[in-house]
């Protein structure tokens, strides 16, 4: 483990909720940014409620562990002035602001940004909401479905025949904190030229249209053609036969781009030898899927893979999680990592940050913490009963 991590000595001050507030926190707090989560007494951050299943840790979900490992707890109530005036106090150590409250609301408690930047000309203020600040979807609630069903997205998932599909992940929420992280780190590099901080701002919406910007090109290119999802075994709407997933006899294949005659000639399935127009390879799409549906389904995965991967055909079996786990590329890669909390002796494993830094994998072993744990020691620290 690298002995200082890129962050170290940044300060941010987290009032975020939820999802995609907290996911740019918790990347900032893997980079080694000192995070002060700002949580209501007694109830915290609602997240420590959303059970993705039965299972809680410590009180609290599996989901509020996972993301916001390695943060403090400071407890502060927004009616109250007093505490109001220790957030203000705070903020002027604070180097980086995070919030995610439906627009209008941080006005309302004096701590948006045109307000703040007045005393703290060097503070990055990042802010996320659901739809950005104007437009009549401006009050409507930020949330990840939701989100996905005002995108576009659903229409890209699962068969022709099949109702709007979303996906299957808090995908809105996720690439929205991963945006925000990255004008963060910019305004921060800026700052360290200029000596001026800045505004972040995103939103849940606009990161998914960001997400589809590959087939939003093509659309708006191409005559504002609709996205014609395969009617057999649809992984991407705008991509010609064979990309999809196949049922073999055992699992299932993945397979990518790959020329449908050669794709024939290797396997023994002779009818796809005839598809020798790459045109036919989308306008005949649905018949070819079907072909190797059925082919495909006579074999098991190995089978289709020694056949395949020795022609360097892009292609991998699918796993499930088990699977995954046990195999060698996964164990490789460490990526899992187990979290504490010594004062209830909380334990949780969970995965962590994709990045590496100096060669070192970024892993930490503090875990998540209590409401308010960490309030009695950061009202110390940085004075702030004035």
């Amino acid at each position: 483990m690298t002995d200082t991590l890129p962050l170290e000595g940044l300060l941010v001050v987290d009032f975020s909720q939820f999802l995609s507030g907290p996911f740019a926190t918790l990347r900032l707090a893997d980079l080694g940014a000192r995070v002060i989560k700002i949580e209501r007494p007694g109830v915290g951050d609602l997240c420590r409620q959303i059970y993705l299943t039965d299972t809680e840790i410590g009180g609290d979900s599996t989901l509020f562990h996972a993301i916001n490992r390695r943060k403090e707890s400071f407890a502060a109530d927004l009616k109250n002035p007093d505490d109001i005036g220790r957030l203000r106090r705070l903020i002027g150590h604070a180097d980086v602001l995070v919030q995610n409250f439906r627009p209008g609301v941080i006005s309302r408690l004096g701590l948006d940004y045109e307000t703040l930047r007045k005393d703290h000309p060097r503070l990055v203020y990042g802010q996320i909401s659901g739809y950005g600040d104007k437009g009549p979807w401006v009050p409507r609630p930020g949330q990840d479905l939701l989100a996905q069903a005002r995108s576009g997205l659903l229409w890209l998932n699962g068969d022709r025949e099949h109702p709007p599909t979303p996906v299957g992940l808090a995908i809105a929420d996720t690439l929205a904190g991963h945006n925000l992280t990255e004008g963060i780190l910019a305004c921060l590099v800026r700052r360290g030229i200029t000596g001026q901080g800045g505004l972040v701002e995103t939103s849940l919406f606009e990161a998914l249209i960001d997400f589809q910007f590959e087939v939003l090109t093509t659309h708006f290119n191409d005559g504002f053609r609709l996205p014609d999802r395969s009617g057999v075994n649809n992984a991407h709407a705008y991509l010609s036969a064979p990309y999809g997933v196949y049922p073999t006899a055992d699992g299932f294949l993945a397979v990518a781009m790959t020329p449908v005659p050669k794709l024939g000639a290797l396997i023994g399935l002779d009818e796809l030898t005839a598809y020798e127009d790459p045109k036919s390879w989308f306008t005949e799409r649905d018949a070819i899927k079907a072909l190797l549906r059925d082919y495909l389904g006579q074999q098991p995965t190995e089978h289709w893979l020694s056949l395949l991967e020795p022609a360097d055909i892009w292609c991998a079996p699918v796993y499930d999680w088990p699977t995954m786990r046990a195999h060698d590329g996964y164990r490789a890669l460490d990526l899992e990592q187990m979290i504490r909390r010594a004062e209830d002796e909380v334990e949780i494993r969970t995965t962590r940050c994709p990045i590496r830094v100096d060669g070192d994998r970024l892993i930490s072993e503090k875990a998540a913490p209590t409401i308010g744990m960490n309030t009695e020691a950061i009202t110390a620290e940085f004075g702030l009963n004035g």
